[in-house]
């Protein structure tokens, strides 16, 4: 049951990060130019992996003080991932923008660098509702095994954002082609919509 929660967080977390955002076109961009790279993806790791703590740990003391939280969260989490699915299926069906990684130059310093990825990471709402709420709701769905939930979601973080900053140049040509994106929105939808399944049969 360990390996079951490790993999399913796994699952979770690499799909919510998929989703190209400011941060990782940020560390796209960076990887493509080879610049502060290795910096840059410990910065977002490190980062999410704060933050699923906080959330796994923080979470399920919460739901001991609230019992009936957790069930609301799951819902939540549940409608959320829904959401989150149904909009990624019109992008894969209606297509989209190709992401130009080198639109946008960032500062060459390092010390630009970082601060720039960390704000792109910490004043993102989105990053406290994917981390802290939605991986600790969905934590608590493996009682006793919440920190094996928590690290396969903090080692998609880590796989996640090295691959994508050292395997930007390999990725260059296919992520400037809109249908492989489209392929990837359908991929992200299925996953989400069988995650928020998982929350609502378990729940």
């Amino acid at each position: 049951m360990t390996s079951t929660a490790f993999v399913t967080g796994f699952g979770l977390g690499f799909s919510l990060i998929l989703a190209i955002g400011a941060q990782n076109a940020f560390v796209l961009r960076q990887g493509l130019r080879r610049e502060h790279v290795l910096a840059i993806v410990l910065t977002c790791a490190v980062s999410d992996a704060v933050l699923i703590s906080v959330g796994v740990s923080g979470f399920s003391a919460l739901t001991e003080a609230l019992p009936r939280l957790a069930p609301a969260m799951r819902w939540l989490g549940a409608a959320f991932l829904l959401v989150y699915g149904a909009l990624a299926a019109r992008r894969a069906l209606t297509g989209g923008e190709a992401l130009d990684p080198a639109a946008k130059r960032a500062g060459g310093g390092l010390r630009a660098a970082v601060l720039t990825c960390l704000a792109l990471t910490w004043l993102n709402p989105h990053v406290y509702l994917d981390t802290v709420l939605l991986i600790g709701a969905a934590a608590t769905r493996w009682p006793g095994q919440g920190w094996a939930f928590g690290g396969g979601a903090v080692t998609a973080s880590f796989t996640f954002f090295f691959s994508l900053g050292y395997g930007a140049r390999l990725l260059a040509p296919l992520m400037a082609r809109p249908g492989a994106w489209r392929v990837l929105d359908g991929g992200i939808a299925l996953v989400m919509w069988a995650i928020a399944l998982g929350l609502v049969m378990n729940g």
